[in-house]
C-alpha cells in the first residue's frame, strides 16, 4: 500500500490553503473533500472581506480557484469522508468508506458544521437571506430588519453584531430562559436596537419563490398559534458541531469536540496538525482558516524533513 507524504482532510480556506503549500513543497498531498465539500464558503454568495478582491468574489468562485490552484501544484483530490481514523502509530491509518489510506503527517482541516433549524425553505435560502454567519454576511442587510435565532452566547454575540447594519435585530427563541450568561444576555436586554420573542419556532422561511427572505411564520409552543412575522434575514445562533468524530479519544479536544492545539496548529500527536474552523472558534474567518492552513502545511513539510522524508 502506497503511503502519502501527507494528507488534507477537508476542502475549505483552511485545507485548501494547505493543500497548496503542502503541493509547492512537493509533497504531493491529497485532499480529502470531507463532510462539507468546499466547507463554509461554498454556502456564501458574495465574498467582499477576503483580501485581493476588491470588488468581491462569489464563495464557489473562491474555492473553485483555490481547489484549481491546488490541483496546478501537484495536489490530488478525493471525493469521501473519514469514518475511522488510527492516529496511534505512523504511519497514520485512515478509512474512508471501504478504502484504507496510510500517510506519514495528517492536517485535519474538516471545519465545523452550522446548527440548521433544517427546514426545507431554510436550506433553499441559504446564502439567499439565510446565514450562519453575521461578520461575513451582516453587510448586505444594511438599513434592514434582521432576525437572529438562538438562546446562548452565540446568538447574543451575532445580535449585537447585526446592529451595526440592521434597523432592529429581534431576537427569536424557543424557550423564555437562555443559556446565554448573563453578561450578554444583559448586553442584548439594555441594546435599544434588539428586541425579543420567546416561546416560539421558525416553521417556515419566506420566500422561496422569489429567492430573498421575507418573512417567517412562527408557531407560539405554549399556545400553538401561528403567526408571520416580517423580516429581511434570518441568522442562526445555535452554535456549530466540530468535524472532528473519527479523532475523538486520540487528539485533545475540548467539551465541544473542537481541536484544542499549541503553537497555532500542534495538536500534541506528532505529524497532525490541525487548522481552520476545526480548530477555531473564535473567528471563523476564511483569512483566518487560510492563515492556518499555511501554517499546518509548513509544519508538516517540517515534520518530514526532520524524520528523513
Amino acid at each position: 500500500m502506497e503511503v502519502r507524504n501527507t494528507v488534507v482532510i477537508g476542502s475549505g480556506c483552511a485545507g485548501l490553503t494547505a493543500a497548496i503549500y503542502a503541493a509547492r513543497a512537493n509533497l504531493k498531498p491529497l485532499i480529502l473533500e470531507g463532510h462539507e465539500p468546499g466547507g463554509q464558503l461554498s454556502l456564501t454568495t458574495l465574498v467582499e472581506n477576503f483580501p485581493g478582491w476588491p470588488e468581491g468574489i462569489q464563495g464557489p468562485e473562491l474555492i473553485d480557484n483555490m481547489r484549481k490552484q491546488a490541483v496546478k501544484f501537484g495536489g490530488e483530490i478525493m471525493t469521501g469522508l473519514v469514518t475511522e481514523a488510527d492516529l496511534s502509530t505512523r504511519p497514520f491509518t485512515l478509512k474512508i468508506g471501504d478504502r484504507v489510506i496510510k500517510t506519514l503527517t495528517l492536517i485535519i482541516a474538516s471545519g465545523a458544521s452550522a446548527r440548521w433549524l433544517n427546514l426545507p425553505s431554510e436550506q433553499a435560502l441559504i446564502g439567499h437571506g439565510v446565514s450562519s454567519c453575521a461578520t461575513c454576511d451582516g453587510f448586505f442587510f444594511m438599513g434592514k430588519e434582521i432576525t437572529v435565532i438562538g438562546g446562548g452566547d452565540s446568538a447574543m454575540e451575532e445580535a449585537l453584531f447585526l446592529t451595526r447594519f440592521g434597523t432592529k435585530v429581534t431576537i427569536i427563541h424557543r424557550r423564555d430562559q437562555f443559556r446565554a450568561s448573563k453578561i450578554m444576555l444583559d448586553r442584548a436586554r439594555n441594546h435599544p436596537k434588539i428586541e425579543f420573542l420567546v416561546n416560539k419556532v421558525v416553521e417556515e422561511v419566506h420566500d422561496v419563490d422569489k429567492k430573498e427572505v421575507t418573512g417567517l411564520t412562527l408557531r407560539d409552543i405554549i399556545n400553538g398559534e401561528k403567526q408571520f412575522f416580517k423580516t429581511d434575514a434570518m441568522f442562526l445562533g445555535i452554535g456549530h458541531i466540530p468535524n472532528t468524530k473519527p479523532f475523538i479519544g486520540q487528539i485533545d479536544t475540548d467539551d465541544e469536540g473542537y481541536v484544542k492545539t499549541r503553537d497555532y496548529v500542534f495538536t500534541g500527536v506528532p505529524g497532525v496538525f490541525a487548522c481552520g474552523d476545526v480548530q477555531d472558534r473564535r473567528y471563523r474567518q476564511a483569512i483566518s482558516a487560510a492563515g492556518t492552513g499555511c501554517m499546518a502545511a509548513m509544519e508538516a513539510e517540517r515534520f518530514l524533513e526532520e524524520h528523513g522524508h
